[in-house]
């Protein structure tokens, strides 16, 4: 669990203290206030000594949350990140929900020439699913959307995400929206009750999301399938689910939990070779989570979207070779 720290008030904004050791750790921009040299050097000398005497504050569960006294210390945009967040956010679960509501328009089959299937959509596991989109299997006792059984376990992986919990903490709930911003509500409790105490369910679901990866890179080869056409072949479409299914390979790869799976509890990676190698694999990747994170979910609509217009007829999937 993540600890907290309150505002010592030794850091008081009137005095610029807190406002400049601020900006010295994120990097944000200030102009000199009056007594202060323009390089910042007097004024970090100051920060410097002050911050040698701050002593971490734990904040207890239940107690009073901690940050500034004040709505912010910062005079940057510190609020366009989370509201661009929650623009995000809204338009795509808005989409996806619209999507998996309407149960039509999710796979394009023989009678197009083609194996395209929406990835909000696979696996199809229902026996209401179209001709070509499910397997086998079918749970024919499931009468609503097939969607809403294909989208459990991505969706339950991406909202336990240490890093979209991150995003929309801050976005959404103002938890608090910013560093040096006040939070947005009153008490603290963690992550210990209902809903967010399910948050620790994510590495389970990591794993599952190992299988639908899996599983959409399967539809992603089928893509390639043609019927009437040459019988294989790439159209725009096979380069839409490649694409997807490479991202949320990648996604998979670049998340925290698959970075402790591959290098966690190892005191001494010269007796795991393997490991120490994976970790060197992922590392790299997870520095980049944020940007894979939403590359992919755009990724994942964009499909969807493409695959729900070339099977309502809006236009045909091309053919490149």
């Amino acid at each position: 669990m993540m600890s907290r720290q309150t505002r010592p008030s030794s850091l008081s904004p009137r005095d610029g203290v807190g406002d400049r050791a601020g900006a010295k750790c994120q990097g944000w921009p200030r102009a000199p206030s009056d007594g202060e040299s323009a390089d910042g050097k007097e004024d970090d000398e100051r920060v410097s000594t002050a911050l040698q005497d701050l002593k971490p504050v734990p904040v207890q569960l239940g107690g009073v949350r901690g940050g500034p006294d004040v709505r912010t210390l910062r005079r940057d945009g510190w609020w366009r990140s989370p509201a661009a967040t929650v623009a995000f956010l809204t338009v795509v679960v808005v989409y996806a929900t619209w999507a998996v509501f309407q149960n039509a328009h999710y796979y394009v089959g023989a009678s197009a020439h083609r194996d395209l299937i929406s990835p909000l959509y696979s696996p199809c596991l229902t026996g209401s699913c179209v001709p070509g989109a499910g397997g086998s299997f079918a749970l024919n006792w499931w009468r609503i959307s097939p969607g809403l059984l294909a989208l459990v376990i991505p969706g339950g992986f991406r909202a336990t995400c240490y890093y979209y919990r991150k995003a929309y903490y801050r976005g959404f709930w103002q938890s608090p929206p910013g560093c040096a911003v006040a939070d947005g509500h009153a008490r603290y409790t963690g992550e210990t009750r209902f809903p967010l105490i399910l948050q620790n369910l994510h590495r389970y679901f990591f794993v599952l999301a190992l299988i639908l990866n899996v599983i959409l890179t399967v539809d992603a080869v089928m893509a390639f399938r043609m019927p009437g056409e040459g019988g294989i072949g790439v159209s725009v479409g096979t380069l839409v689910l490649v694409a997807n299914a490479a991202l949320l390979w990648l996604y998979s790869a670049s998340c925290h939990a698959c970075r402790h799976l591959c290098g966690g509890h190892v005191n001494q990676f010269s007796k795991h070779p393997i490991r120490y190698r994976l970790w060197r694999i992922t590392t790299p990747l997870n520095a980049r989570h944020m940007q894979i994170a939403w590359a992919s979910l755009a990724m994942v609509a964009l499909a969807d979207l493409y695959v729900r217009l070339v099977s309502s007829g809006v236009f045909s999937d091309p053919k490149i070779f």
